[in-house]
């Protein structure tokens, strides 16, 4: 969410930096025009305020005077503009709900030195501020090897009589999976793992939040106005709850509508849910297995900082990720997503893609993204700056899978799995199965 007076004090710059965004037609000049309009109804409905009042004064005088003559026009005068103020006011608020809907879907502007590019084509692999792929290599587990033609995840959860498409086809329609036994268990323990190791090693609050959410958190962490096809509505009385479609936005606007003290700051949280969505924009796509359902569970990372630690924040964030993936012995790499390919929300993201040798492919696995002030604005989220006597200022937040459950399951399930249909635990998710060192098999 944007600022009227910095775009107008900013045209060429905001121009600049909006066309660098795939499919955006926003121009400073149609939203200074619209906040002309703005000023002068503004404008014109202050004077009328104004000389109201001061007819009205002028009416008391008139009749200290006894000039009634001059009262009764007085007050005609005062009774037309009381006539026409509603009107004003009207006009008034008709014209920020405009500016206001301008405004809103405008996507965040990416840093200067985020790649150009038109789709996920253009996506640049990244190694870190000071790294390269020979230290990547030495942090990240190599692509494995079989002496047999590995299967995709769903072929393995299948057989193994774990994984069942059809009946809950049944019971929800496509899209939707059943897991069982040992194959649930798994990855409940993914879960489970990736809560221990955020909050014991990477020092994140463990957080269980509403899993429905109202309209003013989905604005605030821009789902609403542009994605409102991909929610899943109830009603909720005379308005409406949604199933959140990621645990950002509870977390996240945790902080609405408040001023924090800098002390307070940063402000990590995470938690574990199950997260909705209609995938209403990717018809056909990845219709096979778990990839793309319309519930997962997923580990969800999100900080509250100052403007001037955010950036650093979000490389410590996404080492959080990429901590998730190392300790599993998966392979990955992680992308700069291009200005084509960035979310709406983002100042800059980097998508962690794990490798599926089922599929022969990387795919995401988590998105980690830097969103300077642009969901406080929309949330009203600010802080109270140390030792400085000023307003206060908006925080910045961040957000991040730690990662996507369910595609993690997919990735060891594809990763470990072995030529007679058995699928070896790795060492970390052990205590967690119970001390199981493997699952299935004949």
């Amino acid at each position: 969410m944007f600022d009227i007076k910095w775009i107008r004090a900013n045209a060429e710059a905001f121009d600049a930096a909006v066309s660098r965004r795939k499919g955006t037609t926003a121009s400073s000049s149609d939203l200074l025009a619209i906040d002309d309009r703005r000023r002068d109804i503004i404008t014109r409905l202050n004077e009328a305020q104004e000389q109201r009042n001061a007819l009205s004064k002028q009416i008391g005088q008139a009749k200290a005077q006894k000039d009634e003559a001059k009262a009764q026009a007085l007050m005609a005068e005062v009774a037309r503009l009381k006539d026409i103020i509603p009107q004003g006011e009207a006009d008034e608020r008709a014209i920020e709900a405009e500016l206001h809907a301008a405004l809103s879907v405008i996507p965040n502007l990416v840093f200067d030195d985020v790649p150009s590019g038109a789709d996920e084509s253009d996506n640049v692999e990244y190694f870190g501020p000071n790294g390269s792929a020979e230290t990547a290599a030495l942090q990240r587990a190599p692509k494995p090897s079989f002496s047999f033609a590995p299967k995709e995840h769903y072929e393995v959860g299948v057989a193994a009589r774990e994984m069942d498409f059809e009946t809950a086809a049944k019971i929800s329609g496509s899209r939707f999976v059943v897991l069982k036994g040992q194959v649930a268990r798994l990855e409940r323990a993914l879960g489970q793992f990736m809560l221990d190791l955020h909050t014991t090693e990477h020092g994140y609050l463990e957080v269980q939040p509403p899993l429905l959410v109202r309209d003013e958190a989905l604005f605030g962490t821009n789902q609403l106005p542009k994605f409102e096809e991909d929610l899943f509505f109830t009603p909720h009385g005379e308005s409406r709850l949604a199933l959140i479609p990621t645990a950002e936005v509870p977390l996240t606007n945790m902080v609405r509508e408040s001023i924090l003290s800098e002390e307070e700051l940063p402000l990590r949280m995470t938690a574990l849910t199950p997260c909705f969505r209609s995938e209403a924009g990717s018809a056909g796509r990845d219709t096979r297995g778990m990839l793309r359902q319309h519930q997962f569970d997923k580990v969800e990372m999100v900080s509250i900082t100052t403007p001037e630690t955010s950036v650093d924040e979000h490389e410590r964030m996404l080492t959080c990720a990429e901590a998730v993936l190392q300790k599993l012995g998966l392979h990955y790499r992680v992308m700069d997503l291009c200005t084509g390919d960035v979310g709406f929300g983002a100042k800059r993201t980097y998508d962690l893609e794990v490798w599926l040798p089922g599929q022969n492919t990387y795919r995401e696995i988590s998105s980690v993204s830097v969103c300077g002030d642009f969901q406080a604005r929309r949330m009203e989220a600010r802080y109270r700056p140390a030792g400085e006597k000023q307003a206060p200022r908006y925080v910045h937040t961040l957000n991040g899978s730690g990662t996507a459950v369910g595609r993690c399951l997919i990735a060891v399930l594809e990763n470990y799995q072995q030529e007679d249909g058995s699928v070896l635990v790795p060492d970390v998710l052990q205590p967690y199965m119970g001390g199981l060192k493997s699952i299935g098999g004949h």
